[in-house]
Formats: structure tokens, C-alpha cells, sequence
């Protein structure tokens, strides 16, 4: 089979005073005849390198099994980055969630032949990057119908905004964390439980009556893990 290619694009962000390296993902043929459905992948370049979203969305195009798509994959330049970001109490979290949404989105949208409504984009993520992807949904349910989310972290804060939504209806939520992830190392904040914050998310999300996937896996909080479930994912949100 044939695999699709990636362009490496810098894009300026006002919103974050900086240019912003951008990995797109064009499937095989693609041409500007046809319409594509976005997905936006925070963590980019590990979705791309450790989760090998570009070849497994490859093969199950292929297939026939999901809907040609274009990835845009936002790598972060540096661990302290990526949280600044990425987390809910980083100083740059609201700078970012505008990139996405008043930036990249109108960047593709011209650049490229998308679906220019909710349901024709996608925001992915793992850890830190779910965070910002939900956050970021949810923020914009007009403009992100979707979002996947591999084994977030949540806070209250989190928590808050997932039940202040208006709309659940609007964004479709699909949802996994290991049942091993009760101590989990990170970068910045030390040892964390991620699945009980992650358990009460759960029931929050299905009590608000958004359209959800949830499924506790076994395993970690590693790429080892989320690479396995890639496919899935994909296809769950993707399918003809």
C-alpha cells in the first residue's frame, strides 16, 4: 500500500507570540477536489513518532474503514513549554486554546479542502495534551465536534468546566485510562493518581449526557499503552 506525507509548515501565533511548527499529515492522493475531515493532535510529533497515527490512519483509510483525513500534529519545543501550555494552571494554557481555535483552525481551513463545521474536526491528546485538547473542546464546541483523550489529567478546574458545559450534545468525548496509572511520575508536580481523578471525570461526562466512549485498560500511563488503542480511537471517531 501506499502511505500518505508529512509537510512541515511554520505558522505565527499572535496569540502566543511565536512561530508555532505545524506536521501535516496529507493521506495518499490527497487532492483539493475532495473534502477532508482535521484532526488536531497537541503532542504532535509523539502521536506521529510513538503513536504512529500517520501510518495507522494510512492503513485504515485503505481499508475502507474510516474517512480520508488530514492530521495536524503541534509538537511542544520543550517539556517546560508544553506545560506552560498544556496545564490548567500554566500561564500560556488560554494563549494556546486561542491558537487552536482562532489560528490554526482558520490556517487550515484556507489552506486546505475541510469540513468547515464542528463535526468535521477532531482535537487529540495524551496526559497533558488530553487536558488541553478537553479544555479546548470544550471551549469551542462549535468549532471541535470531537475529541479523544488519552489518559488525562484532571483537576477541579477540569472538572468545572466539564460541568459548566451548555451543550454536550455538541462534542463527542472518547475517553481511556489505565488501571495502572495510580502512580504516575511527572515532569513537574511529582507522583500523581491519575485514574480516581479520571474515574470521577467518567461519571461527570456520562451525568451530563455527552456522546462517550470510556474504556480502563490495562497497563500505564505510557505510550506503550496509547499506541496500541491508536486504531481504535481512529476508527471510532472516523468511520464511514
Amino acid at each position: 500500500m501506499n502511505y500518505g506525507k508529512i509537510e512541515e509548515v511554520n505558522l505565527f501565533s499572535e496569540s502566543l507570540n511565536e512561530e508555532m511548527q505545524l506536521l501535516i499529515h496529507l493521506p495518499h492522493q490527497y487532492s483539493p477536489l475532495y473534502k477532508y475531515s482535521v484532526l488536531i493532535a497537541s503532542d504532535g510529533k509523539d502521536y506521529f513518532q510513538y503513536g504512529r497515527l500517520g501510518r495507522v490512519t494510512d492503513e485504515l483509510v485503505h481499508e475502507g474503514e474510516i474517512e480520508n483525513m488530514i492530521i495536524v500534529g503541534v509538537p511542544y519545543k520543550s517539556v517546560k513549554e508544553r506545560r506552560r501550555m498544556y496545564h490548567p494552571e500554566g500561564d500560556r494554557h488560554l494563549d494556546y486554546i486561542r491558537f487552536l481555535a482562532h489560528e490554526l483552525v482558520p490556517y487550515i481551513d484556507q489552506n486546505y479542502p475541510t469540513y468547515q463545521v464542528g463535526n468535521g474536526r477532531a482535537l487529540i491528546g495524551d496526559s497533558l495534551a488530553a487536558t488541553i485538547s478537553l479544555l479546548t473542546a470544550l471551549k469551542y464546541p462549535n468549532c471541535f465536534g470531537k475529541v479523544i483523550l488519552h489518559s488525562p489529567y484532571v483537576d477541579d478546574y477540569v472538572m468545572d468546566k466539564v460541568e459548566a458545559a451548555k451543550d454536550p450534545s455538541s462534542l463527542s468525548i472518547y475517553h481511556i485510562i489505565g488501571d495502572g496509572e495510580t502512580e504516575v511520575q511527572t515532569t513537574s508536580d511529582g507522583i500523581q493518581d491519575f485514574l480516581t481523578p479520571n474515574r470521577k471525570l467518567n461519571k461527570l461526562i456520562k451525568r451530563k449526557g455527552f456522546p462517550y466512549f470510556y474504556e480502563e485498560f490495562n497497563g500505564e500511563h505510557t505510550w506503550k499503552f496509547w499506541q496500541q488503542d491508536i486504531p481504535r480511537a481512529i476508527r471510532e471517531n472516523f468511520h464511514y
